[in-house]
């Protein structure tokens, strides 16, 4: 790669809400925060969880009932 026209590829650490972490290199660097993982996301574990913000899911369920 020319350096004249590239971006600084470093080391970066990336961060899941889960706990999660892991070492990649990035042009962000040094840290990447991320909500969802490999480690944690339904489609790779095989089961749901619901992300609760500000109580979003309550109040679909209060409103629509317990249907699904």
């Amino acid at each position: 790669m020319r350096k004249e026209i590239h971006p600084n590829y470093k080391e970066t650490k990336v961060s899941c809400a889960c706990g999660n972490s892991f070492i990649t290199r990035s042009t962000r660097y040094p840290e990447i925060k991320t909500e969802i993982c490999s480690k944690c996301h339904p489609f790779f574990t095989g089961q749901q969880r619901l992300v609760d913000t500000a109580g979003r899911v309550e109040k679909f369920r209060a409103k629509y009932g317990e249907k699904y």
